[in-house]
């Protein structure tokens, strides 16, 4: 394996974002707000949440369309330092698209058409490890089931480190948990996954509050630092990111989810899912102020 090389899988997106006005209820349409285009979509955000924030090489594995859309996200991502060799462009498919509203309170409701998202084989995924060899992989769930557990096994046959968002929360997830060294659902997460079975590693992300790791019975809080709210679109991503490139650096967890947190409470200062995710610099300027 690559020492501190950190395999990322997961969906690439565009978010479409309106932010300032009330939050819609259901049949409700609600004027007000700015307009702003980001780029997005878990796998994307987290790759370059870890970029930023670590040390070892970062490699996106995953899928854009043959559109605008696409050619601009691997530009994105090679801005901030991700290898995109993996990532492939699908003849006649669109890129992922995420709709995002944002309230004053930096509150948001997402809704994500996957378009290309959802062409990732398992097939690919193996291909795609088997030339990065990383030390540590990071799934999320804005792909096909089929490919997540195909690098769960990956990584299970090789001792590899995999951390797993299981975000979103959906039939099948539940089965991919053996395979993952941490898991780090929300609190929504966890209720839907139920009790974590003996020997699972649970990094919970509680917002505000911070994070709560829960191992062999035993549950240790992680505050997180207090801050302005301004968007906390990409937060949970920033978070998963930061924890990742941190195992891989060697860190153990309950250094890892201190800077996650605190990375993850940076991000959510500023409009944007990435916008506000910090560099290794400036990341450790706030752990040693704190």
């Amino acid at each position: 394996m690559n020492a501190g090389s950190l395999a990322v899988i997961g969906a690439i997106n565009v978010d479409l974002v309106v932010t300032g006005a009330r939050l819609p209820v259901p049949g409700e349409t609600v004027v007000g707000g700015t307009f702003a285009q980001h780029h997005g979509g878990k796998g994307g955000n987290q790759a370059v949440a870890a970029s930023r924030a670590g040390t070892g090489a970062v490699a996106m594995i995953g899928s854009v369309g043959d559109d605008a859309f696409g050619a601009a996200s691997l530009g994105a991502l090679e801005e901030d330092g991700v290898d995109v060799d993996h990532v492939t462009r699908v003849d006649g498919s669109a890129t992922g698209v995420a709709l995002i509203a944002v309230n004053a309170a930096g509150e948001n409701q997402i809704t994500v058409a996957p378009g290309a998202n959802e062409t990732l084989s398992a097939t690919r995924v193996v291909a795609a490890l088997g030339k990065v060899a990383p030390s540590v992989v990071l799934v999320s769930l804005e792909v096909p089931l089929d490919a997540a557990r195909a690098a769960g096994a990956w990584a299970r046959e090789r001792d590899v480190t995999l951390v797993l968002n299981p975000a979103p929360v959906g039939p099948g997830v539940a089965a991919l948990l053996p395979f993952a060294s941490v898991v780090t659902p929300n609190e929504g997460e966890a209720s839907a996954l139920g009790p974590p079975s003996s020997g699972d590693v649970i990094v919970q992300t509680r917002g505000a509050a911070g994070a709560t790791i829960v191992r062999d019975g035993a549950r240790v809080d992680v505050p997180a630092p207090t801050v302005r709210v301004v968007d906390t679109t990409g937060a949970g991503d920033c978070f998963n990111g930061v924890l990742a490139a941190a195992l891989g650096e060697g860190r153990a967890l309950r250094q890892a989810v201190e800077r996650a947190v605190t990375a993850a409470a940076l991000a959510v200062t500023v409009a944007g899912a990435r916008a506000g995710m910090p560099s290794r610099e400036a990341l450790d300027r706030e752990l040693a102020a704190g």
